[in-house]
């Protein structure tokens, strides 16, 4: 199956993408509640649609298909971290404690764009793409989504989207420097889409180890730019929800990206690996389509850099240990 979210007119709809059509869900439902009722739930609405009043795709504007909880991103692939780790620092490689566990930060659910979004962007120069592949996650009968293991978090993996995780890599470079983030370098988009394809629909490209054998290509104003099999990961999916639920807690609606795949799955690692701004950075203007076999593909144009009010300095002031008199 795959849900998604579009603009019809003037109103918005919700449901499922049938061929080359849209069909609301039954009983007026929101992709939301589809979620929080899991996987199970959403075949059974599937077998209850209304064809009748399907519209079609080509008529409608899609959105981002659902409104995160929360956006967690991961960074899972190795060949990733070689490459950008070499733009960052100059010396290619990968810390000993990238092994030991997956490692993930928290990013804004609130300016998620949809494919075919212009997306404005703040005052960088060097503005990066991120091909990435996320999973939705859904409700389990019984389980609250907490400190989930591999299998059960398996059972909580709705469904998977494209993911790009859009970077400002100046001023991510400042960010990591404190030894915090990224944040301004990362939270002025995500673009996820085009629809949640069901975890049912990717089981036949699972690995004997449990990884996705899935295609996933990245185009700049449509040459190729980098591709890789997704199952590059370090850890399969189900460890990285297992890992993101560990002491805390997952629920439906959350978005976990994988991180960005290898060889060429952003221009920071390849700028890492060549030494140079090549290919040089996005521009306003430019047309980045990202797309995963079995999944979709999302595109967008870089819009203009949008300017913010000044960051001010931290004030360096005498480290008094009393107060003065007032």
């Amino acid at each position: 199956m795959r849900i998604a979210r579009w603009v019809d007119g003037a109103d918005v709809g919700e449901g499922f993408v049938v061929g080359d059509d849209v069909v609301p869900f039954p009983d007026g439902l929101r992709v939301a509640e589809v979620l929080a009722q899991g996987l199970h739930a959403a075949h059974a609405l599937f077998a209850r649609r209304e064809d009748a009043r399907s519209r079609p795709l080509a008529e409608v504007r899609l959105l981002a298909p659902l409104v995160p909880a929360s956006i967690r991103d991961f960074v899972a692939f190795e060949e990733h971290v070689e490459g950008v780790s070499a733009s960052v620092d100059g010396k290619s490689e990968v810390v000993p404690e990238w092994y030991e566990a997956p490692t993930f930060y928290f990013t804004n659910p609130h300016t998620v764009r949809a494919t075919g979004e212009v997306v404005p962007i703040p005052e960088t120069q060097r503005l990066d793409v991120e091909l990435e592949l996320a999973v939705v996650i859904g409700a389990v009968p019984g389980s609250d989504g907490e400190n989930l293991d591999a299998t059960a978090a398996a059972s909580h993996v709705f469904g998977y989207t494209v993911m790009n995780d859009w970077s400002a890599r100046d001023l991510q470079s400042r960010e990591m420097k404190v030894r915090l983030g990224p944040a301004k370098g990362k939270d002025f988009g995500m673009t996820l889409g085009p629809w949640i394809v069901t975890a049912d629909e990717l089981a036949p490209f699972l690995d004997a180890e449990g990884f996705l054998a899935v295609r996933a290509e990245l185009f700049v104003n449509g040459e190729l730019v980098g591709e890789d099999l997704v199952s590059n990961m370090g850890w399969p999916f189900p460890e990285l929800v297992a890992y993101a639920a560990r002491n805390s807690i997952v629920v439906p609606g959350d978005v976990l990206g994988s991180g960005t795949v290898g060889n060429g799955g952003c221009l920071g690692e390849l700028w890492g690996r060549r030494g140079r701004l090549d290919p040089p950075p996005l521009e306003p203007g430019d047309e980045v389509r990202l797309v995963i076999e079995g999944v979709g593909e999302v595109v967008n144009v870089v819009g203009e850099r949008v300017p913010a009010p000044p960051v001010l300095r931290a004030r360096q002031r005498p480290r008094s240990r009393a107060r003065s008199s007032l």
